[in-house]
């Protein structure tokens, strides 16, 4: 078997689908702070997989929100990322994606997820999701 048929063979062994990415790693901590203040974080090596050719896409997540309740535990959240990298995901799927989930989690009063991607064939993209409460 050529080189290329084991690597072809080992990614899509190890590669998932969006369905992979689940939630229950994110921990809440409850929130005893001033009211009104935004919270920003920036995960500047974000990665995840093109579902259509299996080859890494390489991105910024900032995240920003003004919390109720709850606040993010960040190496939570980084092990929430971590499922990104075997996930083949379209960033225009993920950048929602996080949003919801965050959302739930957090009951944030605010939320952005704004997902920039490093350039593909000359193209960048950037996609922004974003919630307010009621």
């Amino acid at each position: 078997m050529s080189n290329l048929k084991n690597v072809e063979k080992y990614l899509k062994k190890i590669r998932k689908n969006e369905e992979f990415i689940s939630s229950d790693v994110l921990e809440p901590i409850e929130y005893k702070g001033e009211k009104g203040v935004e919270i920003e974080i920036v995960n500047p090596e974000f990665t995840s997989l093109c579902p259509m050719t299996g080859l890494p896409d390489f991105g910024t997540i900032t995240i920003k929100y003004i919390p109720d309740k709850y606040i993010i535990e960040l190496k939570s959240l980084k092990y929430y990322f971590l499922q990104f990298r075997n996930a083949g995901i379209f960033y225009e799927n993920l950048t929602p994606l996080i949003l919801n989930h965050l959302k739930e989690k957090l009951k944030p009063k605010e939320i952005t997820v704004i997902a920039e991607f490093t350039p593909r064939g000359g193209i960048s993209t950037k996609v922004k999701a974003s919630y307010k409460s009621k």
